[in-house]
């Protein structure tokens, strides 16, 4: 009841016409800097931090509850319709998004997209207002093992759902993995694969490897195809902003399972949305491929409804564990610490004692930013879409100037844009032989992760391999993993019985 209250007196503070124009401006900036390529959202809240300087603390949180969540569906919007993710947070649910897009209904997936943001956003808040001590406590159950058992889940379970051949994930898996290698040891401090150059000893960033796979990649597809049988047009999309009867039956449960899977995973410190999203459509995905009239792979709704509502979900948690526990899991929530700091606040458990009246004013208002960002963009999801109305050598030589500009925005570094054509030209080769791209970018992402923590773990256990397989949590993981794969392989052994039985 107590929580109901201060909240409420969160709600009287936001609730003034000078609060109320700081939050509609973030979202509004947020969803422009994270529609560019290469830049998204948690560079958005980083562009704007010196612009908050000159307001009121309170004023200058409640205006970052508007970029950060504005931020996330902007990297939706490139990723839906350009296949340009503006951050690596939207990568998932532009898999399907973007075919959707290409088959003429771009309006429906950028209001999925919406919609599964408000879904999972505004039940995280919900949870962080009422439950926020004790979401965080489930952050003290992972340890290294957990952590690599989380990280070896969402590999092989990714791999195996997104392609259809699990030799061609596993495939890419491994393509993944080796660029992860890329920089200086941590543990060692030797260099590995860097040829010598003091540019790769941090490695390679996510966002060259996103823009180049995705953006350029995509960009080299389509000029190959280039007058030839399998050139198609992008279809400009019917307008029609709201979503049918069938369609809404299908994207309500893939929120609400997005929204669940997304919601412990901002308290767990995996670096992000990245894990969630992908968990996200991977469930998804393997619900779907029983049903025989499957949409995924020409532009599932649940493809996206599930990714979209993962990632708000685990940015709003995120938030609470930041708050609660001043614990920033994701690369936004650190900006935000940084925030806090410059104002000489620390976030924990006595923030909620020494600037009460900040914590709820912010809590209130990521509900009333979430609304905002929704009647803000959903009557301009059809708006949005009419950029497929470009002709599609205009449009694509446009992704690869705004894609190249992002890259060098982010390191000034002519290095970057080499490699970016380098791994787009991978990503051009990957799609000529039908590799996935996704268990890449997961690779990529967890790698460097799951090395840390086994190597931690067999640190901590002197060697003993046993320590692996030694919670109850990891051995669920690893059970979960057995049963998906063994499912998913039993599923395709059938279906190609099936095909030989017809022929």
């Amino acid at each position: 009841m107590e929580s109901l209250t201060n909240l409420g007196e969160g709600f009287l503070t936001v609730l003034t016409p000078m609060n109320m124009l700081w939050v509609f401006i973030g979202a509004l900036l947020g969803t422009a800097v994270g529609v560019l390529p290469g830049l998204g959202s948690a560079m958005a809240v980083a562009l704007l931090l010196p612009v908050t300087f000159s307001l009121d603390p309170i004023g200058a949180f409640i205006m970052f509850a508007g970029v950060l969540f504005g931020g996330l569906f902007g990297d939706s919007i490139a990723g839906i319709l350009m296949n340009t993710p503006g951050n690596s947070t939207a990568i998932a649910g532009s898999i399907e998004g973007h075919r959707m897009a290409k088959s003429g209904r771009a309006a429906q997936a950028l209001a999925t997209s919406a919609i599964g943001a408000f879904v999972g956003g505004i039940v995280a808040s919900i949870l962080v207002v009422f439950f926020a001590p004790s979401l965080a406590e489930l952050a003290t159950l992972f340890g290294p093992a957990e952590y690599l058992a989380l990280a070896i889940f969402a590999f092989v379970a990714i791999s195996a759902v997104v392609s259809e051949s699990v030799i061609r994930g596993l495939a890419a898996l491994v393509i993944g993995l080796a660029i992860a290698l890329v920089g200086i040891d941590g543990t060692s401090g030797a260099a590995r694969f860097t040829a010598g150059l003091p540019e790769l000893f941090d490695g390679i960033d996510i966002v060259v490897i996103t823009v180049g796979l995705l953006a350029l990649g995509e960009v080299l597809s389509v000029a190959a195809r280039r007058g030839t049988k399998d050139d198609t047009e992008l279809i400009p999309s019917t307008g029609r902003l709201w979503l049918s009867r069938r369609e809404f039956r299908l994207a309500l449960p893939a929120w609400l399972r997005g929204t669940a899977i997304g919601v412990p995973f901002g308290i767990i410190p995996v670096g992000g949305s990245e894990v969630p999203t992908f968990l996200a459509y991977g469930t998804e995905r393997r619900l779907g491929s029983r049903k025989p009239n499957s949409m995924f792979g020409k532009g599932a709704i649940q493809g996206v409804a599930g990714p979209e509502a993962a990632g708000n979900a685990t940015a709003g948690t995120a938030m609470g564990a930041l708050l609660a526990l001043g614990l920033p899991t994701s690369a936004t929530a650190a900006i935000l610490l940084a925030a806090f700091r410059q104002y000489g606040l620390q976030p924990g458990p006595l923030l909620f004692e020494r600037a009460s009246e900040l914590v709820w004013a912010l809590l209130a208002s990521f509900f009333i930013g979430m609304v905002v960002l929704l009647i803000l963009n959903l009557p301009f999801a059809p708006l949005w879409a009419k950029l497929l109305k470009v002709p599609k050598h205009y449009l694509y030589a446009g992704i690869t100037v705004f894609a190249m500009l992002g890259v060098y925005a982010t390191s000034a570094k002519i290095l970057d844009l080499v490699l970016v054509l380098a791994i787009g030209l991978l990503g051009f080769v990957m799609r000529r032989y039908g590799l996935p791209i996704a268990p890449v970018l997961i690779a990529v992402i967890l790698g460097p992760l799951a090395e840390t923590e086994y190597r931690r773990a067999m640190a901590v256990s002197e060697g003993d391999p046993a320590a692996l397989v030694s919670s109850p949590i990891s051995i669920t993981l690893y059970t979960l993993l057995v049963l998906v794969v063994a499912v998913l392989l039993l599923q395709r052994f059938r279906a190609r019985r099936q095909q030989k039985a017809v022929v």
